[in-house]
């Protein structure tokens, strides 16, 4: 089997050749990060018809975690286009952050249409460096489809850890590995090195509940689903929330 996906995997380097020429000339990330933003203003539309209720039900203990202050203070790692804002609170106050500057205009149509929060600010950095956001300043992080495409995962949940006040929570719902014995998890591997790159860095394989176990959480209420989408490759999920 594992002969067979190297075979197969080797077939999809060969065909997205051109896709890792522009990548070794440093052309790639400007063209997909553009590229990805407008996708994504798109599919997460339908990603979130197909999860509401997941979201929904998720989101519904956000309230829990109210700080001190009686108003939620909520920080959106990888916020992309905003499609989250609708099951959050009213009254919550929304920081995001996103390595990607084109998702700005999206992102700000999203805050139009959402009323009911009140939008703090967006800055554009990387999980595993949020300098700008200071240390124990928020109740709830929320992360959705984010860890699949990170460069380290630890770091971006020690982030998460620092900028959390004692007894806040971290929100996740994320793409993850099918398990190794299916037939899904072969086609993840075959997919990957395409995936990767057509997707700005998005792994089809990474098993991001363990990361979720290793960090620094006092508590970790993790399930395992399998999403109703239409693309089987990106079914496998994982969502939950973790204490600090």
């Amino acid at each position: 089997m594992a002969f067979t996906v190297f075979i197969l995997q080797l077939a999809v380097r060969i065909l997205s050749l051109p896709m890792y020429l522009l990548n070794f000339l440093g052309l790639w990330d400007s063209i997909c990060k553009k590229w990805f933003a407008y996708f994504l203003s798109k599919a997460s539309v339908l990603y979130n018809q197909y999860m509401a209720g997941k979201k929904q039900e998720l989101f519904s203990k956000l309230q829990d975690f109210v700080g001190p202050s009686g108003k939620l203070s909520l920080l959106e790692v990888g916020c992309g286009t905003g499609t989250n804002f609708k099951f959050y609170p009213p009254g919550c106050r929304v920081t995001c952050v996103d390595p990607n500057s084109n998702f700005e205009k999206f992102l700000f149509k999203s805050i139009a249409e959402n009323r009911h929060l009140q939008f703090e600010r967006f800055l554009v950095a990387a999980g595993e460096n949020m300098h700008q956001v200071a240390d124990s300043s928020v109740d709830v992080v929320v992360c959705t489809t984010v860890l699949c495409s990170v460069a380290n995962q630890e770091q971006v949940l020690r982030e998460v850890c620092r900028v959390l006040r004692p007894g806040g929570a971290f929100f996740f719902i994320e793409h993850v590995a099918d398990k190794r014995s299916t037939w899904n998890y072969c086609w993840q591997q075959v997919v990957e090195p395409a995936w990767y790159l057509v997707f700005d860095g998005c792994s089809l394989t990474r098993e991001s509940w363990k990361a979720l176990e290793r960090a620094s959480f006092s508590k970790l209420k993790l399930q395992h689903i399998q999403a109703p989408l239409s693309c089987v490759l990106v079914r496998p999920h994982i969502c939950g929330y973790a204490v600090k």
